[in-house]
């Protein structure tokens, strides 16, 4: 005598022909599955929400690269609800992200003197950028939406002359460290 176990198992990798109108059935259903729009979901990369949640890693892990990316997940996300609108996950400003920008600096070069040890070209390579007067422009070169209000001062021109010296091979990063959802209430 077999177990249920070894029935159930056996009976799955039975093969099985589906009559017609199944067939279709599941066909269909696989096609309407592939066919939803993941943009429901997710747009650009972010959740929707309306309350900005840590990772539980951020709480634990002291890594000096990590705890910057914190602190810009943090000054971003406050920023957006600070904007509001029905959805704040949604928000995206020159203000916000640059602050938020301003901010993954000061706590990497705070995080840098604690750690002697702490190394992330991508941070090194921003830091380049703000000391030589381009935040903002690196900001709107590689973060800018049409709909932004740009200060009048950015020196597009001149950024684009002091990358091509500085700047060479350059991949922008954001780490967003936590996630938007919904509140519960």
């Amino acid at each position: 005598m077999k177990s249920l176990t070894a029935n159930l198992i056996q009976v799955s990798l039975t093969p099985v022909t589906y009559p017609a109108g199944m067939r279709l059935m599941i066909i269909m259903t696989c096609l309407a599955i592939s066919g939803c729009n993941a943009s429901i979901y997710t747009k650009d990369g972010v959740t929707d929400g309306d309350s900005f949640y840590l990772a539980p890693r951020a709480y634990s892990d002291d890594d000096p690269v990590l705890q910057s990316w914190v602190a810009y997940s943090l000054m971003k996300s406050a920023c957006q609800l600070e904007l509001g609108g029905t959805n704040p996950a949604r928000n995206s400003d020159y203000g916000c992200e640059f602050t938020a920008r301003r901010h993954l600096l000061e706590a990497w070069e705070s995080q840098r003197a604690e750690h002697a040890d702490a190394r992330d070209d991508y941070l090194n390579s921003l830091l380049r950028v703000r000391d030589a007067g381009f935040l903002d422009e690196y900001t709107v070169r590689y973060f800018g939406r049409p709909h932004w209000q740009v200060p009048a001062e950015v020196r597009v021109a001149d950024f684009h002359a002091w990358q091509r010296d500085n700047l060479r091979h350059h991949r922008p990063q954001t780490h967003i460290i936590g996630s938007w959802n919904y509140r519960t209430l």
